[in-house]
Formats: C-alpha cells, structure tokens, sequence
C-alpha cells in the first residue's frame, strides 16, 4: 500500500475511533427531531459532523467535503470526501446498537475508498475501488483488516436478503429469502459485501448513505444496481439533500433477475 493510501486508511481510523467513542457516551440517551425531509437529526449528529469536517480540512485543506448534515451541494474538487456522520439516527436515539460513522472518498465525483466504522460492533469496514480510474489504488474490501467478498450461494430459507422500513412490501409469499431489516443503509449493503446476506435493497438512500459502502461492495465482488438514476459521478454544483437514489445490491450477478421483479412495484 502506498503511503497516500496508508494516510487515508489511519486517518479513518483514528478519526472514526475518536468520535465514535463519544458518540457511544451519548448512544440512546438523546432527543432526535425531525428535519424538513422527514429524516432525524440529534446534537450528536451535530457534534460528529462538525469534528469529522474539522478534520478532513486540517488533515486534507484542499479536499471538498460533502454532508448530510452541513455541506449538501457536491464542490466539483478533484477530491471530496462524503460523509454521514451517523447512519442510522433513529437506531441510535432508541438505543439499538447498530448504527455507524461513513466516509467515502471520491475522486472526480466517484468514490474510489469507502470507511464506515459501527463502534458498538467494533467493526471497521473498508475498501478500494478504482475501476476505469487512473489511480494506483490498492485493493479488496476488508472487515478489521480481514479480506471479505461476497457469497456465491443460489437464495433459500436459509439465507438473508436487507430491506429498508419503505420496502417492506417485498415480503410476499414465496420471496426467496428470509427477510431482515437493520435501519441503516449502509450497513444493509455491507451485510452483502461480507457475505451474511444474499441482497439488500434500500428505496430512498441519499449519496451519503451511498458512498461510504460503494466501494466496499464493489471490491467485495458484489453487484450494484441503481433502480433508477446512477448516482456516481456526483455533478459539480448540485444540492443533493433532496436527491435519492433506490438501489438494490446482491452478491453476485445472477441474483438480479431472482430479486428485481419483487421491487418493481415499490420504485416504479
């Protein structure tokens, strides 16, 4: 790994660890409210938000940076990191302990490195993804410095398949797989990358739930599919706090057609 590659890999890690630590202290013990879209915010989505910026811009001043919760229109940088500073809120606020900090970074609008820390878990997921880039990347997806890929294996009733709370009317007679539901988007598209589940899916995911696990998924050898519009490359001067992006992830390619057709009716 070069040294660029091993900076961005320990600043993750120390940055994710930090504030995940605190973010532990406060876990089911504050008040969320409601934003204009509908979605959750607490101060501890505040708090996080601002010491992950503070660091991305002492540690990378000429990177762009693109937020949930503060910067939401896409600086057209070469660089630019995405961020949720914490997925999954209304796990977090009801005491439910899968939840995380996400961090993708993209190189001209597409995310090439992707951290997303679940601090209740101790898992720290990453990966590289560089395809039709001209960067010397590394490689592979890995789960605590372990490599991951995704499963090989046709659906039954012994495996899992992700929704969100908005695609829970795939549950139908005869779905392929036993149905889980985690709350929070990036997690649901991790299970995939490391092989606990066959697919997720997720009905409105913004591109900070997105691209934090992009490229874990992709280097894990899972398949992405966007159900409408692509969301990478991000567009220079676009607001994205409005903007979402249905996507169904699976293991391996031949689960598409298996999976899409019970999706049909909740995105079109």
């Amino acid at each position: 790994m070069t040294d660029f590659w091993t900076t961005i890999l320990e600043f993750c890690y120390a940055t994710t660890e930090r504030v995940g630590n605190q973010l532990v202290k406060d876990f089911g013990q504050v008040q969320a409210i409601q934003k204009s879209d509908g979605s959750l915010v607490t101060q501890s989505d505040k708090w996080a938000d601002g010491q992950l910026t503070t660091a991305i811009a002492s540690s990378f001043p000429s990177y762009g940076i693109l937020s949930e919760e503060s910067e939401q229109v896409f600086p057209g940088t070469e660089w630019c990191w995405v961020i949720d500073p914490v997925d999954g809120t209304t796990n977090f606020t009801r005491g439910l302990p899968i939840w995380g900090i996400s961090l993708g970074l993209l190189y001209q609008g597409v995310p090439v490195f992707g951290f997303v820390y679940i601090p209740t878990l101790r898992q720290s997921f990453y990966g590289f993804w560089g395809e039709n880039s001209d960067l010397n990347l590394p490689t592979g997806a890995y789960l605590n410095n372990r490599l991951i890929t995704a499963g090989v294996d046709k659906p039954d009733n012994h495996h899992f398949f992700s929704v969100c709370s908005r695609s829970t009317s795939v549950i139908k007679p005869n779905f392929p797989c036993k149905i889980r539901m985690y709350g929070v988007a990036s997690y649901n598209f991790l299970t995939v990358a490391n092989g606990s589940t066959l697919g997720a899916v997720e009905v409105s995911p913004k591109v900070w739930d997105l691209a934090g696990a992009w490229p874990i998924l992709k280097a894990a050898n899972a398949t992405w599919v966007s159900l409408k519009s692509d969301p990478f490359p991000l567009i220079t001067g676009e607001n994205y706090i409005a903007r979402s992006f249905p996507t169904l992830a699976v293991a391996h390619p031949e689960l598409v057609d298996i999976f899409k057709p019970f999706l049909l009716e909740i995105i079109y």
